[in-house]
C-alpha cells in the first residue's frame, strides 16, 4: 500500500514539475487531465496487450506518461496531440524513445489513410487514448467506420459514455451509440477510474473501455447507412412507439404503411419502443425497408 502510494505520489510530483517548468496552462476545450495513477496505467497497457510487431496510435498524449509505457510494449507509437505547446514538452519527455512519432494535429482531421501511412510498415494497429470527452463519440465512430485496420481501441472515457457503449436492450443507458458500437466491436469495461487518478482532478468519473473489432459485423445488413438511419430515428423520439418514431424520422423515404409492413416482416410489435430492440431486430427492420425501397 505504502509503495503504491509512493509511486502515485512520485508520478504526481513529476507531472507537477513538468507543468511548472514548461508553464503549461490547462485548456478546458482540449479536456486536459493528466493520468497519474500507476495502477490505471497498468490496466490500460494490459487491456491493449501490445506486442513489438504492432503499432499503436495514441490520442492526446499530454506530457507522455502513458506514451512511455506504450513505447515499451509496441514497435511504433504515433502520438497525436492537438496542443502545440505540449508537443514541445513531448519532444523532451519522449527523447529516449526513438520508436515514438509525435504530430500536432486535431485527430478528427487526420484521415484514416494518413494514420495507415504513419503506422507503416506495421500491419497490426491499435489505438490507445485518454480522450477529451467532447470528441469521444465522433472519434470512436470515425475509427470504427473508416479505419478497419485498427483492430482494437482502449480508451479512457467518461463513465456514462462507457456504460452506453456496452449497454444492452431494455436498460436506461441503451441507445443509438450502443447499437452503432456493438455493430462493429465488442465493448468491455476494463476499469473504473476515480477522480483522484488525474491531475488536475476532473468533475466526472471515468472508465477504461476496450473496443475489440469484430471479424464480421454484429448483424447482416443490406445497407449500413439505412440501418443507422433506422436506429437514429428510433432513439430520436424515445417515448414514441416504433411505428410513430420511424414514421417521423424516415418520412422523406418511407410511408407509414411501408414502415408498418417492415415491422411486421421483422416480427416487431409496432407499439414497442426503440430501447427494447436488439441489433438484430434493427437489422431485420432495415433489411425489410431496403427490400421495399
Amino acid at each position: 500500500m505504502h509503495e503504491n502510494s509512493f509511486t502515485s505520489d512520485r508520478i504526481l510530483a513529476n507531472t507537477k514539475r513538468i507543468v511548472q517548468e514548461n508553464q503549461i496552462r490547462f485548456q478546458k476545450k482540449f479536456g486536459q487531465n493528466f493520468l497519474i495513477d500507476p495502477h490505471v496505467l497498468a490496466k490500460i497497457t494490459a487491456a491493449a496487450d501490445l506486442h513489438p510487431d504492432e503499432a499503436v496510435i495514441e490520442v492526446g498524449p499530454g506530457i507522455g506518461t502513458l506514451t512511455q509505457e506504450l513505447a515499451e510494449g509496441a514497435g511504433k507509437v504515433l502520438a497525436i496531440e492537438i496542443d502545440r505547446h505540449l508537443v514541445e514538452v513531448l519532444e523532451k519527455t519522449l527523447a529516449p524513445y526513438p520508436n515514438v512519432t509525435v504530430i500536432s494535429r486535431d485527430v478528427l482531421e487526420v484521415s484514416a489513410e494518413e494514420m495507415r501511412k504513419m503506422t507503416a510498415p506495421y500491419e497490426k494497429v491499435k489505438m490507445v487514448a485518454n480522450l477529451p470527452y467532447n470528441i469521444t463519440s465522433p472519434l470512436v465512430m470515425k475509427i470504427l467506420e473508416e479505419a478497419p485496420f485498427v483492430s482494437q481501441m482502449v480508451l479512457m472515457v467518461q463513465e456514462e459514455v462507457a456504460r452506453r457503449m456496452q449497454a444492452v436492450p431494455g436498460t436506461k443507458d441503451y441507445g443509438s451509440l450502443s447499437v452503432a458500437v456493438q455493430y462493429y466491436a465488442e465493448p468491455e469495461i476494463a476499469a473504473f477510474v476515480p477522480l483522484n487518478c488525474f491531475y488536475p482532478r476532473p468533475k466526472v468519473g471515468s472508465c477504461v473501455i476496450s473496443l475489440r473489432r469484430r471479424s464480421e459485423p454484429g448483424a447482416e445488413v443490406k445497407d449500413e447507412a439505412l440501418l443507422f438511419a433506422v436506429v437514429r430515428a428510433a432513439f430520436n423520439q424515445r417515448r414514441k412507439t416504433l411505428l410513430n418514431s420511424l414514421s417521423n424520422g424516415l418520412a422523406e423515404r418511407f410511408t407509414k404503411e411501408q414502415i408498418g409492413k417492415a415491422l411486421a416482416a421483422a416480427g416487431v410489435d409496432p407499439a414497442q419502443r426503440g430501447e427494447t430492440l436488439s441489433l438484430n431486430s434493427f437489422a431485420m427492420i432495415a433489411n425489410s425497408l431496403y427490400n421495399d425501397y
